[in-house]
């Protein structure tokens, strides 16, 4: 640059400072928002700060050309164009994934050559070869969860957050065309706040796990994010899990993952200013959320499916005044730092009282209908709202009329079963808290999920089941019963067998029931029915209580009478039967010889009278 090209340099930022410092004196004296004021205030730092990458002489390497891809989460489609960039050949650092490179891009709003002043950029690239399509879905992730950051703050919350921007940059004019993701460099203190997998730490911050809730309830249960890190309230690198466990890439949990956000988070006054409702957790479980030191200190690393860590709870709560935290902020960024592979840790404390908080576009922001985009968003959402509690789930689900697909009670199911196998143990050899777990298979089964229901109803009956199988619980014959109608009633085919044996012999019906052949003979044509609806009628020779065995129970019944069913041998002997062709079918010609005889028996019957 010539001598010339510097004074003129320099007399244009000393003009752009008088004009933003006299810009920043009339909005404070217009009593302009704590939000703009911070704005104007990080301008002013921006052109105060010197490059921290001018000692690495970015300016002098090659000029390349490369193909920028962004993202609108509002409107989900992509768009692309050509920007001219200086990337080093060797990476800065690394986490466990990915590595780091820092980079120098031109603004496609200027014609100015002057590298020396272009903005810094972080690019990563994974070390292992993975698909394009991970790329892509990395930035769909986070533009997607800035989204939902905008949404939070729509809600004025003491402290708004931010979803740093992300980008795919691809070298097209390069022989093996790489791609790398792109982010705004920001120097300060990289911090994570809570992982994908249950890890919080609460005696940081208290927004960032607010804002987790805040999704949960926001998305009607159907989505949260995690992950949370970043520079104080600028997030980036962020998980969301799903209710259906699809998108997002493998670090998805999906209700597992919710499950171990919500043991380890306990409400704070953001939750409670937002009206979030607290998820239920049992005595034991809320105490130990207020006492740190029983907890043994686990890996925050972001886990992926099938290698989740061990959950722990969270820390007693900081104590800020929070009414001086008003900034509203919509800036995307990203950061270089990272203790692990989501980002690179360069940064000191003091960093983040020196870095400005620079606003870049969001990719939502490109359309000229973009508030009524935000407001739709907004009032979609809206109506999708749901609280984390049980009681008001189940108020829910009953005017819904429909309960099976309760997120909500997945949640508590996951949750039991973690207990179980001890996942939320404070130390090794800590007895299992059976307590917890029985506490969260009930909510479950209130909230309609089958599993629970079977759960619960073969635990009070002392039978063999699946999940807490060395769960103590003393039988009862009555509480059993109606967990396993409301599973027969929700299609278990077992428990509709147990109902119609137990009801056919009069066994095992406790104190509010009796014999009833009515009743039994209802239970046996639902399960005929789940085996035509689920088979086709077809014989399968793994199926428990063939077709031909519950035709002949139904047979019998009509042949003897009784308990509420009139005799009929002529319908018996239909019954038999069909039992016999059943049985053909099954090539169990023993059993099908056995029912023609008893066929002919019964329609001798009515022969006789």
């Amino acid at each position: 640059m010539s001598l010339r090209q510097r004074r003129l340099s320099k007399a244009e930022g000393r003009l752009n400072l008088n004009l933003l410092s006299q810009t920043q004196n009339r909005l404070k004296d217009h009593n302009m928002s704590s939000a703009r004021r911070h704005w104007l205030d990080a301008m002013l730092k921006i052109k105060t700060l010197e490059d921290p990458w001018e000692k690495f002489h970015l300016e002098e390497l090659k000029v390349e050309s490369a193909i920028r891809y962004r993202y609108n989460a509002l409107k989900k489609k992509w768009s692309e164009d050509l920007v001219q960039v200086k990337m080093e050949d060797v990476s800065f650092n690394h986490g466990a994934m990915r590595q780091c490179f820092r980079l120098k891009k031109l603004s496609n709003f200027t014609h100015s050559d002057d590298w020396k002043h272009a903005q810094n950029y972080v690019a990563k690239r994974y070390f292992e070869d993975v698909s394009r399509d991970v790329y892509f879905e990395d930035v769909k992730l986070q533009m997607d969860t800035k989204l939902w950051g905008e949404e939070y703050n729509r809600h004025n919350p003491p402290k708004k957050v931010d979803i740093f921007q992300m980008y795919i940059l691809e070298f097209h004019k390069r022989a093996e065309k790489p791609i790398y993701h792109l982010e705004h460099f920001i120097e300060g203190d990289y911090t994570k706040y809570n992982s994908n997998s249950g890890y919080v730490d609460e005696h940081l911050r208290l927004t960032p796990q607010a804002f987790s809730h805040f999704t949960f309830e926001r998305s009607g249960h159907q989505l949260i994010v995690v992950d949370i890190q970043g520079v104080g309230d600028l997030y980036t690198d962020p998980q969301i899990h799903t209710a259906d466990g699809i998108e997002y890439g493998d670090g998805n949990l999906g209700p597992k993952g919710m499950a171990l956000f919500f043991h380890s988070h306990c409400c704070n006054s953001i939750c409670h200013g937002l009206n979030l409702s607290p998820f239920d957790l049992y005595l034991s479980e809320r105490r130990n959320l207020v006492n740190p030191t029983s907890i043994m200190a686990m890996s925050p690393l972001t886990q992926v499916r099938g290698n989740e860590e061990m959950v722990i709870c969270a820390s007693p709560l900081e104590q800020h005044d929070l009414t001086n935290l008003l900034a509203r902020s919509k800036s995307s960024h990203s950061s270089s730092n990272s203790t692990d592979d989501e980002s690179m840790s360069i940064g000191s404390p003091l960093n983040l009282l020196r870095s400005p908080r620079i606003r870049f576009t969001s990719e939502s922001e490109t359309s000229m209908t973009e508030e009524e985009e935000k407001l739709a968003f907004a009032e979609i959402i809206g109506k999708r709202h749901r609280p984390s509690c049980v009681i008001k789930e189940k108020d829910i689900c009953h005017l819904n009329m429909n309960s099976e697909d309760s997120v909500l009670g997945q949640i508590h199911h996951e949750m039991a079963k973690y207990h179980e196998i001890g996942r939320f143990l404070l130390t090794p050899d800590c007895p299992i808290d059976w307590d917890s777990a029985l506490f969260h298979e009930k909510h479950a089964a209130e909230l309609g999920v089958l599993e629970a229901l079977i759960t619960m109803a073969r635990l009070y009956l002392g039978l063999p089941r699946d999940v807490l199988t060395e769960c103590p619980q003393e039988v009862d014959i009555d509480k059993g019963l109606t967990y396993m109608t409301l599973a027969a009633e929700n299609g278990d085919r077992d428990s509709m067998l147990h109902l119609a044996k137990a009801f056919e012999t009069g066994n095992c019906l406790g104190t509010c029931r009796s014999k009833c052949w009515t009743t039994s003979m209802f239970w046996y044509n639902q399960a005929i029915q789940s085996i035509e609806n689920d088979n086709t009628g077809a014989y399968d020779s793994t199926m428990h209580s063939p077709l031909h065995q519950l035709l002949a129970a139904q047979a019998h019944m009509f042949l003897v009478g009784g308990f509420g069913i009139e005799k009929d041998p002529q319908r018996a002997g239909d019954l038999y039967t069909e039992a016999a062709d059943a049985a053909t079918e099954s090539m169990n010609g023993r059993m099908a010889c056995k029912y023609y005889t008893l066929a002919e028996e019964a329609w001798a019957e009515c022969e006789d009278e």
